[in-house]
C-alpha cells in the first residue's frame, strides 16, 4: 500500500499534553492494537510519559472485540483513536501514518513500552545527524515477566545492514523511529502480508539506506504471551515470500541480489526439508524448484 503523500496530510493536530488543536507536531506515534487492552493501556501511558512532548499519538483500532474502546477513552483528547475492521497490522499501521502529521515516525507495538528518553534520544540524533532516514534503539527483552538476554545473533548491527538482516529481522517496530518522507517513498508496509511485514520493510529500507542504531536501552519488548505473531509457527514460508518478491522487484547491488538469492534457497532447502519430513511431498516441491530458480549455477 502506498501512503498518503505528505501534501496531502491534515494541517494540524492535537498536543499530547493539552489537546489543544496545534501546528503540526515534529512527531508522530503510532500504535496499532487487536485484542490488547490490558497491555495497550500500559504502551500509551508510557508514551504520554515521554519526556519530549511535541508528538501526536494515533492508536489504531483493528477490529478489536475485547475493551480496547472503552480502555481508550480514559486518554481522552491526548490520543488520536482510529476504529476500524480487521485488517492485520501493516493496514493499522499504514492508516496511522496516513492519519498523522508529524515529519518523523516512531512506532510501538502495543504489546511494549517505552523509556521516558526515547522520543527525545532519537529526535536529538536525527538533530545531530540530519542525513539520516532511519534509526532504532537497544532493547531491554522481558519474557514471560523475566528478563532475557538477546543471542548473539539477534544483536542489532548499524549502518548498512541488508546483508545481515536477510536471515532474521534485526530491526524491531517499536525500536525505530524514521522520516515520514522515507516511508513514502519505500510505500509503507506490505498489507498483503499476514506476518514478517516487518522483514520485508526493513530489507527494502535498508537494501539504500543506512538504519542507525542508538545503543541505549530505550524499548521494553514484551513476549511470550498468546497472540503474538512473531510466535507463529511457519514464519520462514513469508520471510520466503518477502525475498522472493524483493528479489522480483527492488533495484538491488549484484553483491545484494546474490546474497538474497542465496538466504532465499537456503530457506527453501530448509522448509522443503521439514515439509518432506511431514509428508507434504507437493509443498516441498514448490520450495524446491522456487530454490533452484534462483541457483548461481
Amino acid at each position: 500500500m502506498r501512503l498518503t503523500p505528505s501534501q496531502n496530510k491534515p494541517p494540524a493536530s492535537a498536543s499530547a499534553e493539552t489537546g489543544m488543536t496545534t501546528a503540526s507536531p515534529r512527531v508522530s506515534v503510532i500504535i496499532p492494537t487487536f485484542d490488547r487492552g490490558g497491555f495497550l493501556e500500559e504502551a500509551v501511558d508510557s508514551v504520554l510519559a515521554q519526556t519530549f512532548t511535541d508528538f501526536e499519538l494515533v492508536v489504531v483500532d483493528d477490529g478489536s472485540t475485547d475493551d480496547t474502546r472503552e480502555r481508550l477513552q480514559r486518554f481522552g483528547r491526548r490520543v488520536t483513536c482510529v476504529h476500524q475492521p480487521n485488517r492485520g497490522v501493516s493496514a493499522a499501521r499504514n492508516t496511522g501514518v496516513a492519519r498523522s502529521s508529524g515529519d518523523l515516525i516512531a512506532l510501538l507495538d502495543s504489546d511494549d513500552l517505552w523509556r521516558p528518553a526515547k522520543l527525545a534520544r532519537q529526535v536529538a540524533f536525527f538533530e545531530d545527524h540530519p542525513e539520516a532516514q532511519i534509526c532504532q534503539t537497544e532493547e531491554i527483552w522481558i519474557r514471560r515477566g523475566q528478563r532475557v538476554n538477546p543471542r548473539k545473533r539477534h544483536r542489532k548491527p548499524s549502518g548498512w545492514i541488508f546483508e545481515p538482516s536477510l536471515a532474521l529481522c534485526l530491526v524491531s517496530p517499536s525500536a525505530v523511529m524514521m522520516r515520514r518522507g522515507l516511508l513514502e517513498a519505500v510505500g509503507g508496509f506490505d498489507e498483503s502480508l499476514p506476518a514478517c511485514e516487518d522483514y520485508d520493510l526493513w530489507l527494502r529500507i535498508s537494501r539504500h539506506s543506512p538504519i542507525h542504531l542508538i545503543e541505549d536501552q530505550l524499548v521494553v519488548k514484551r513476549g511470550g504471551h498468546t497472540g503474538q505473531l512473531s510466535a507463529a509457527p511457519g514464519l520462514d514460508r513469508y520471510r520466503i515470500r518477502v525475498l522472493d518478491k524483493i528479489l522480483a522487484t527492488e533495484d538491488l547491488t549484484p553483491s545484494q541480489y546474490r546474497a538474497a538469492a542465496d538466504m532465499l534457497q537456503q530457506k527453501c532447502r530448509i522448509y522443503a526439508a521439514g515439509c518432506r519430513k511431514r509428508g507434504r511431498a507437493n509443498e516441498a516441491h514448490t520450495y524446491e524448484t522456487l530454490a533452484a530458480k534462483h541457483d548461481a549455477g
